[in-house]
């Protein structure tokens, strides 16, 4: 632990050279280009290596920073079009893989855990990691009862590095402001630090995943592995195969696609309903379309309890949004403590929430990186109504992880392209929706 100082002065010097390296690259662009060069090619040059770069630092780093960019890939459609492709392949990679750690210091780790015959538990272990995970890497095993296995090994010092890269994370705002300048980095990267900070206790976890589990035996849609064994730093669950959503939106068939976009608010809008909990992390390595058709979930580090389900005020909000009743939707809004009287006017409020609604407007919608642009576009001017109005809103704390989830969930629908009865959906699972007592 005494060197925990200069690991965080390392990290953070790693963390720097992001934002440096991308203006050096710019002013080597701008060199090129004085000799000759396009300026197209160059700045897709720039692009393509600073991306690069992005998943290389985040992915050495592993932890708060990987967490980070693993959310913040599910966010790749609001990025403009020619950024998308170099940054998107980036973030993609940090979702399934990073630099694995040495094999003796796994084999530690699960001696420390799981004791030091941790081996006996074990028909085969995979000494190569599978994917990695954002405060740990994942191995393929068989069990000592013949089940196929994967193991999550949390990487060592996890927690303080998770503290620590969450404190660094300002220094990338600059690049993300770049790639995506709708999206306030500041904020966004404060309320990842509230909740990622939950994620390192495995047995938490475990819990939840054996919760949803229980609820989804058997069901026709959904596949929840079973929690196998548990300690503070090693998870072991029931293994799963199939095709990341990441790699269903880059190569599925639309049929796929509209598939796993069905499957994605189907879960989590019926999750809280039914397992009284709603699933905090919904970026594109979490979920996984199996052969049969069922959407398979591998990460439960992240949930927030909700154990009467949704709320009739959400219901009510959203109807009185969807049907464009300002009068309803201002009245609903106070009540619920998201404004105060004569801060905001009814016909702003509408005026905010109007184009996110949209989806609940139609039988079918299709989300589309363009729509995405769009909002992201349309919310992104500091100086118009819309930004004063989202800047006299009051967001109870505890409403913040469904704001990322929702905005999470958009996000990868649009990476998906995804058609989706998405009003059915959530008539079905959220209660008033349709009609209710007010």
């Amino acid at each position: 632990m005494a060197d925990l100082p200069t690991r965080a002065l390392t990290r953070g010097f790693r963390l720097a050279a992001v934002p440096a390296g991308f203006v050096g690259r710019r002013a080597l662009g701008l060199g090129k280009r004085l000799g000759g060069r396009p300026a197209e090619v160059i700045a897709e040059e720039v692009q393509a290596r600073t991306a690069e770069q992005l998943f290389s630092v985040l992915g050495q780093l592993k932890g708060g920073a990987m967490k980070g960019g693993q959310w913040l890939s599910a966010m790749e459609a609001a990025l403009p079009e020619q950024l998308a492709g170099p940054y998107g392949e980036a973030l993609t990679k940090l979702q399934e893989a990073a630099p694995a750690m040495p094999v003796r210091t796994v084999h530690q780790v699960l001696a420390e855990q799981l004791g030091r015959d941790w081996r006996s538990r074990f028909v085969e272990f995979d000494d190569q990691p599978s994917a990695a995970a954002s405060i740990g890497q994942v191995h393929h095993a068989v069990w000592r009862d013949g089940r196929e296995v994967a193991v999550k090994v949390q990487y060592p010092h996890a927690g303080e590095a998770l503290a620590t890269d969450l404190r660094q994370l300002d220094r990338l705002v600059p690049v993300l402001r770049m790639a995506a300048p709708g999206i306030d980095a500041g904020d966004l990267f404060s309320e990842l630090t509230a909740r990622i900070m939950t994620e390192v206790d495995y047995e938490q976890e475990a819990d939840a995943q054996a919760a949803f589990a229980d609820v989804f035996r058997d069901d026709p849609d959904f596949r929840v592995p079973d929690v196998v064994d548990v300690a503070a730093h090693v998870l072991v669950s029931e293994w799963v195969d199939g095709s990341s959503v990441a790699q269903i939106a880059r190569r599925g068939t639309k049929a796929e696609r509209d598939r796993a976009g069905l499957l994605l608010c189907r879960f989590l809008l019926s999750s809280p309903p039914r397992v009284g909990r709603l699933h905090g992390d919904p970026h594109p390595g979490n979920f996984r379309l199996l052969h049969d058709g069922r959407l398979a979930v591998v990460d439960f580090g992240s949930t927030l309890a909700m154990p009467a389900g949704w709320s009739p005020r959400l219901a009510a909000l959203l109807r009185a949004g969807r049907d464009r009743d300002a009068d309803r939707l201002i009245e609903v809004a106070n009540a619920a403590g998201l404004v105060r009287g004569g801060e905001v006017t009814a016909e702003a409020l509408l005026d905010l929430v109007e184009p996110l609604l949209e989806p609940l407007r139609n039988e079918r919608f299709t989300f589309t990186r363009a729509w995405m642009r769009g909002l992201t576009t349309r919310f992104s001017d500091p100086r118009s109504v819309i930004s004063r109005t989202q800047r006299r809103l009051h967001t109870p704390v505890r409403y913040l992880l469904v704001q990322r989830v929702a905005a999470g969930t958009t996000g990868v629908l649009c990476l998906l392209g995804a058609s989706v009865p998405l009003s059915a959906e959530a008539a079905e699972w959220v209660p008033g929706l349709d009609h209710g007592d007010d």
